[in-house]
């Protein structure tokens, strides 16, 4: 019902109005929390991602660990000595009674670093070797593996001699002939 003439600037006022009221939009408020629910998804979605290379490579150094130990304790009961060799694409136990093939590595990606104390005498071409007995004591021993696509990304499997082998922070000192821990 209109109650004011033609031209009037309270026409114009009731339009402008009645045309605010019929094309409501969101307000401040609302995009904000739009956002905010959209942003905690979002996080959600990135913290639950989990490093799928990282938790391989760990798996690979408790794998080698328990496999290095195993070669250990059976070098000691045989009263023979047993060497680890890394393969191409594993590692192989050589020297037990009961022979253990060559194991490949579960990821096609893991590959072994470095394995220390070096061997001068072994040519670079190839890969090095530990000695695991039969003595209780040994030298101090690691194995670093890394992925192949993430060269940053290691895992170092050691012992200081006694204790046995296990998964060390990457960054820890280097074997000594000391016998410090690793």
């Amino acid at each position: 019902m209109q109650t004011s003439l033609a031209g009037s600037p309270e026409r114009h006022i009731c339009r402008s109005t009645s045309r605010a009221i019929g094309q409501r939009g969101f307000t401040l408020i609302e995009l904000m929390v739009v956002v905010l629910i959209v942003a905690l998804a979002s996080g959600m979605v990135v913290f639950s991602l989990r490093d799928t290379q990282g938790i391989a490579l760990e798996r690979e150094g408790q794998r080698l660990a328990a496999m290095l130990e195993y070669a250990r304790a059976q070098s000691r009961l045989q009263g023979t000595p047993v060497r680890w060799r890394a393969t191409p694409n594993g590692f192989a136990l050589e020297g037990l009674n009961k022979p253990v093939p060559e194991q490949p590595w579960l990821s096609e990606d893991t590959r072994v670093l470095d394995v220390l104390p070096r061997n001068p005498a072994i040519d670079s071409a190839t890969l090095a070797t530990l000695a695991l007995g039969p003595e209780p004591v040994l030298p101090p021993q690691a194995v670093v593996l890394g992925a192949g696509q993430t060269p940053g990304n290691t895992v170092r499997v050691a012992t200081d001699g006694v204790r046995p082998f296990a998964i060390v922070p990457a960054d820890a000192a280097a074997p000594s002939a000391a016998g410090r821990a690793p």
